[in-house]
């Protein structure tokens, strides 16, 4: 099995995912995917009128937007000449690099002061060189201490490598103060780079403090809050209290589905991030539009930011009201989540999101889906959980955590989201490590119009089922498995709940010694669907 440590290189991710999964190239992978989403019953956004939400829009203009259009379109992917995914407004980005690559003034930080001794405060001389901007500040090898960074717009920060430059919070900043982020909250910035350094945000100053964060999106590594046009390239991020990297707006939106935080931020591109020992979440998304994210790893968190035990520290998290959002060949190990697309109850689920390439290790779940509040039958349907495309993902032996007590590993979880597609998923369990008698796969939660295609699953032993359809009031329907293998693995094969209506297994093959084949509850359409070696192949019945 395979094992990820902090000698990790990220831009070895997609070599790594090329090895385990069964496509040939991420252009045919993606190309699939996209048919994939166009052949099922798409269903269209549905957004409830609400007056106090418009009311609040009215009340509240630089906290709170009301759109119409509150769910972006899926657009097609471009695949480079390399293999290389990029969005379809990747174009657009790299005008706008070149557009502050030729703006920008050259200096060196050590020019204006800065000793980097570990030692020497360093706060003035970073003012000092960022002056109003227009500049690309080069900081050489050595560790820097500050009390924080604020970036004007056309701005550059460049070190001499990870572990080479090393920014470090200094012992007397306050709990709550981010490392690095942009000047203006209020006005926005754009044109921001940082690359090829450390950002250390210094934990043990706060010493066996309970909680690593204070609120919001303070006590990170590196935020961008209202920023257009931003950068990050080849950083690692080093034991924040909340999280490693944050595309934000400056305050996060609790006012209720369908209403997004304004002030948001766009066109932002994360390539070559590392980060570990983070409070929350090692790369976090909120209410920000055309994102992208490539190249990047994130292990081990902290969970210092909640309750021990309690902690949903994932390592990258699309969360409230992000859009339009491109992963690309990232990792993750010994998380919470390796990837979750969530909202919270009272705000707006991340939408329209396309993964091509993730590799989860260890993670707790490895894919999470899901748009909490709006999961029971007396609960209202989630009015933005909609559009997710996802191909070559692997998910290696998710298992138990302490960071969250009670919780229960899967492979993946999709919950009250339609429109979900994923093609090409590996699912590699232990056959030795105790599962305790759970599925590995759900698709639940009302969640509606979902597709797993091209899935290969084994070594799930102690588990009760490998793939579970939920039934029930609030059951997940308009579902379709195709392409799936599994073998040698869960007692039960496939599982499907009662009351179901539409359900379809093309083209299954299931090979195991366990109990049961299919276990279905409801009544699939079967097409070239084989069972062996169970006790029982299929057993149908309804409730």
């Amino acid at each position: 099995m395979l094992n990820l440590d902090h000698t990790h290189d990220p831009y070895q991710n997609g070599q790594l995912i090329a090895e385990y999964t069964e496509t040939k190239s991420n252009q045919e992978a993606v190309f699939r995917a996209e048919q994939l989403m166009k052949d099922s019953p798409f269903v269209a956004p549905h957004r409830t009128p609400h007056p106090s939400r418009y009311l609040r829009s009215l009340i509240s203009p630089l906290f709170l937007t009301d759109r119409d259009k509150h769910i972006l379109p899926l657009t097609k992917a471009f695949v480079s000449e390399q293999d290389e995914i990029r969005p379809s407004w990747f174009g657009r980005l790299t005008y706008e690099f070149e557009q502050l690559i030729s703006r920008v003034e050259k200096v060196d930080i050590r020019t204006y002061g800065a000793v980097g001794d570990g030692i020497a405060d360093d706060t003035l001389a970073f003012k000092e060189a960022l002056a109003d901007g227009h500049r690309q500040v080069h900081v050489p090898a050595g560790t820097y201490l500050v009390r924080g960074i604020r970036l004007p717009s056309y701005t550059i920060l460049t070190g001499d490598g990870k572990g080479q430059t090393i920014i470090k919070l200094h012992d007397a900043a306050p709990k709550g103060r981010r490392l690095i982020t942009n000047q203006n909250y209020l006005l926005g910035n754009h044109h921001l780079l940082v690359e090829r350094m450390t950002l250390d945000w210094n934990i043990e100053r706060i010493g066996d403090a309970k909680k690593s964060s204070t609120w919001g999106n303070h006590s990170s590594c590196l935020t961008y809050a209202h920023v257009t046009y931003g950068w990050v390239f080849d950083v690692d991020a080093v034991n924040p209290g909340l999280h490693c990297f944050d595309v934000s707006t400056p305050y996060y939106n609790y006012n209720g589905d369908g209403a997004r935080a304004n002030l948001s931020s766009s066109f932002i591109w994360f390539d070559g991030l590392t980060g570990s020992g983070f409070g929350d979440d090692g790369i976090t998304t909120h209410h920000s539009d055309h994102l992208f994210i490539s190249n990047c790893f994130m292990r081990d968190p902290s969970g210092r930011a909640h309750a021990t035990g309690f902690s949903n520290s994932n390592g990258i998290e699309i969360d409230d009201g992000s859009r339009d959002v491109w992963l690309f060949n990232n990792a993750t190990t010994r998380c919470f989540g390796g990837l979750e697309i969530k909202a919270h109850a009272t705000s707006s689920a991340a939408s329209t999101v396309k993964i091509v390439g993730h590799l989860s290790v260890d993670d707790h779940r490895s894919f999470n889906f899901r748009h909490i509040g709006h999961h029971q039958a007396t609960d209202p349907t989630s009015q933005t959980a909609y559009n997710i495309v996802a191909t070559r993902l692997i998910a290696q032996t998710p298992q138990y955590t302490a960071l969250y007590q009670n919780s229960k590993p899967r492979a993946l979880i999709v919950s009250a989201y339609r429109n979900v597609v994923i093609h090409d998923f590996t699912v590699l369990g232990d056959p030795y490590y105790d599962y305790q008698e759970q599925p590995m796969i759900g698709i639940q939660y009302k969640a509606r119009n979902v597709t797993l295609s091209q899935v290969k699953m084994s070594g799930f032993r102690r588990a009760k089922t490998d793939i579970q359809i939920f039934g029930g009031d609030n059951r997940a329907e308009d579902v379709r498995l195709m392409d799936v293998r599994i073998e040698d693995s869960a007692k039960h094969g496939i599982t499907i709940g009662p009351s179901i209506e539409h359900i379809r297994l093309v083209n299954v093959a299931i090979k195991g010694d366990g109990t049961v084949g299919l276990n279905a509850k409801s009544e699939p359409e079967l097409e070239r669907f084989i069972a062996t070696g169970y006790k029982v192949p299929v057993r149908t019945h309804s409730t």
